[in-house]
């Protein structure tokens, strides 16, 4: 809980902090850097060529993951997340978490590492996946929309319709 509450203090703090987007960029890669282990990979979305070589995992809750997903991601949530959800993955190939900006992505994926899983978080999870101009899904097939968790979060999303 402690940590949620310092996430959504940050959030809060630099949105006051950046109103152009010059200055939101600035704040939110300060944030990621706040919220990120340096030791635990991450791939830039410019850096996936092709997200087939990966097996995807998104780490949001479903309602998050219904709104919008990257194409063939798996939801594994994360207040719930279980490891033997994963009896299905192939060890041998390398696997993607994401979330919202990346952290709780990143909290599941130490946890794969951990089972041996080469795991990659994705920087700056859906939000930046997006506003690189990267395409998201639903159960009908490519929307604009993206879940932003909450209010506070939906200030780092610069593409898309907010939902949340």
């Amino acid at each position: 809980m402690n940590s949620q509450f310092l996430r959504l203090c940050l959030a809060v703090s630099f949105f006051i902090v950046g109103q152009s987007l010059f200055a939101q960029s600035i704040a939110y890669k300060t944030l990621l850097n706040g919220l990120y282990d340096k030791e635990f990979p991450v791939l830039m979305p410019s850096e996936i060529q092709n997200l087939s070589d990966f097996q995807i995992l998104d780490t949001r809750e479903k309602e998050e993951f219904d709104v919008s997903h990257l194409k063939g991601a798996i939801n594994v949530g994360y207040d719930h997340f279980s490891i033997s959800q994963l009896n299905k993955l192939d060890p041998k190939k390398p696997v993607l978490v994401y979330c919202t900006v990346g952290a709780r992505s990143q909290d599941i994926g130490k946890k794969l590492a951990e089972k041996g899983f080469q795991v990659y978080n994705l920087y700056g999870g859906i939000f930046q996946w997006v506003n690189d101009g990267k395409e998201v899904y639903d159960q009908s097939g490519k929307t604009n929309r993206v879940h932003t968790y909450n209010l506070a979060w939906s200030v780092w999303l610069e593409k898309g319709e907010k939902v949340y």
